[in-house]
């Protein structure tokens, strides 16, 4: 389990006043796929990065499987098992897609191996294993090649900012595939898009005054029907 005790994140703005981003975070995160989502600017990239080691939180605690890792670096939550795919995905000059699945699962892959890392993000291998991982590559195909790496890489907690940015030819039914095979550990991923959410075991909204509401995706379906007071609605983006 992955749990997050009054997680806050205050930073100063170009007049020197503080301002929360995050305020009084408490959620638990157990296997299952949960999907964090709500209005553009509502904290919810940050607390991914939070998460994931990038950002140090300015109040609260950090708990994975009972450990205090508040303070853990990124390469220490990656030993860990905490493996991230970013919104925009990162470009490597001069490495090629077969040398980043290698480095990101730690071993040499034959062609088979290739072939299952990049088939489950809809990607022949032999197009792709000797391209470099730059610009030549369109957003999709950088964001799935991400996908591929991680999960090559493996891992028990899987963070994914928007994993459906810069997806067109290949389709939803695809991106969900890859969700379901790793139903098993903690896989929390952020969006706003109402196929995904309904992948959802677990469904946690963000609302621009800080208010955070969470629940089994039923219950939360059935609170954003009611019309609550949102600036946001599940598919549409703020």
């Amino acid at each position: 389990m992955l749990e997050l005790k009054n997680i806050g994140y205050t930073v100063k703005d170009e007049s020197g006043k503080k301002q929360d981003i995050l305020k009084g975070v408490n959620l638990t995160f157990d296997k299952g796929i949960s999907v964090i989502t709500g209005p553009n600017g509502s904290g919810k990239s940050t607390l991914i990065k939070i998460l994931m080691g990038f950002k140090k939180p300015t109040s609260g605690q950090i708990l994975f499987g009972g450990e205090d890792i508040t303070g853990m670096s990124v390469t220490d939550r990656a030993k860990k098992g905490f493996t991230i795919a970013f919104q925009q995905p990162v470009r490597f000059k001069g490495i090629t897609v077969k040398k980043l699945l290698e480095l990101s699962c730690g071993k040499k892959l034959d062609t088979d191996g290739m072939c299952e890392c990049l088939s489950s993000v809809g990607l022949c291998a032999r197009n792709y294993i000797d391209r470099p991982v730059d610009g030549t590559l369109s957003g999709g195909e950088l964001k799935r090649i991400e996908l591929a790496s991680a999960i090559a890489k493996g891992g028990e907690v899987f963070l994914l900012d928007e994993p459906e940015a810069g997806i067109d030819l290949w389709s939803f039914e695809d991106l969900v595939k890859v969700f379901n095979k790793l139903n098993d550990k903690i896989v929390i991923i952020v969006s706003h898009q109402q196929r995904i959410l309904e992948t959802a075991d677990k469904i946690v909204l963000f609302e621009n005054d800080k208010l955070i509401t969470a629940g089994r995706k039923e219950e939360m379906f059935e609170k954003l029907s009611q019309g609550r007071p949102l600036c946001w609605r599940i598919g549409q983006e703020n």
